[in-house]
């Protein structure tokens, strides 16, 4: 098959994913190696222009670690983390706020806008998007200003979107049980987005191509998991260590009215590209199980 004739099949394998998807809204929560590195980075900015432009309604939330551990670096600020999570005093938080909120968001709405994208940037604090109290897991740690999402008003996102704009939205929380800002989970906040919006589907963008039934052996890939067989695969050791959170969120977002959520391996150029507009599909799947 010549060049031209493979590009015309790729378009009309995607024509019926395109019906499909148009006019509706995905969230695509970015972060890990694809904000890191320029190819994959500038492979996500091109999927997000694309899928705008055939009518879909791309919300993109992002987190910025590497980001914030770099800001706290040059302060001579170690970056600090109880299980798993980073300890945020005041200082942290203002970095994490300037950051997040600033440099990396800004920067992700100017690189789609250069590109002929139409964004806008948003943080949790905007209309009080992200409402949270403080993080308290019954362990008995102090997390420091780690916020825990109790409400999502999605207004200010809906708003943007009917006005074709992509939003780009940081995850900050305006606290409701203190006068502060709190740092949340990026996971936590897409999936809660992705339900207040009546999402289509939710995509995670993560360093790992999906889950396994052997770690050790790709091949061995889920595509498909459905909520009720979480818990089986937790207690079986297939779904451990960070990856529980990651799908108590799916699961979460799933409950929530999101048809469908993907975990992509953000690794993989135009991952987005391949889960949604081909027959192949990509990572895996978490969905109710089809009646």
């Amino acid at each position: 098959m010549n060049h031209n004739a493979e590009i015309a099949r790729t378009l009309i394998e995607a024509l019926p994913y395109i019906q499909k998807y148009r006019g509706k809204v995905i969230v695509i929560k970015y972060g890990g190696n694809a904000m890191i590195n320029q190819e994959l980075f500038d492979a996500v900015m091109d999927d997000v222009q694309l899928l705008q432009l055939v009518g879909i309604r791309v919300v993109l939330v992002h987190g910025g670690g590497p980001e914030i551990n770099d800001m706290l670096t040059r302060l001579g600020k170690e970056a600090r983390f109880i299980n798993g999570l980073r300890y945020t005093d005041q200082e942290t938080m203002d970095v994490v706020q300037s950051v997040l909120c600033g440099k990396v968001n800004k920067n992700l709405v100017a690189t789609i806008q250069r590109r002929g994208g139409r964004a806008v940037g948003l943080c949790g604090l905007d209309g009080a998007l992200f409402q949270a109290i403080k993080l308290d897991r019954g362990d008995g740690c102090d997390y420091g200003l780690v916020g825990e999402i109790v409400a999502v008003d999605p207004d200010v996102v809906k708003r943007a979107i009917g006005n074709d704009r992509i939003p780009v939205v940081a995850t900050v929380a305006q606290g409701v049980d203190d006068d502060t800002a709190y740092n949340v989970n990026a996971d936590t906040a897409a999936a809660m987005l992705a339900s207040a919006l009546g999402a289509e589907k939710l995509i995670l963008l993560t360093d790992t191509k999906g889950v396994f039934m052997d770690q050790n052996d790709e091949s061995t890939l889920i595509k498909v998991i459905h909520p009720e067989e979480i818990p089986g695969l937790i207690e079986s050791g297939v779904i451990s260590g960070g990856m529980i959170p990651k799908i108590e969120c799916c699961a979460a977002a799933i409950a929530g009215g999101v048809h469908g959520v993907n975990i992509l391996d953000g690794r993989i150029p135009h991952s987005i590209l391949l889960e949604l507009l081909t027959n192949e599909g990509a990572g895996t799947m978490i969905r109710e199980e089809t009646k």
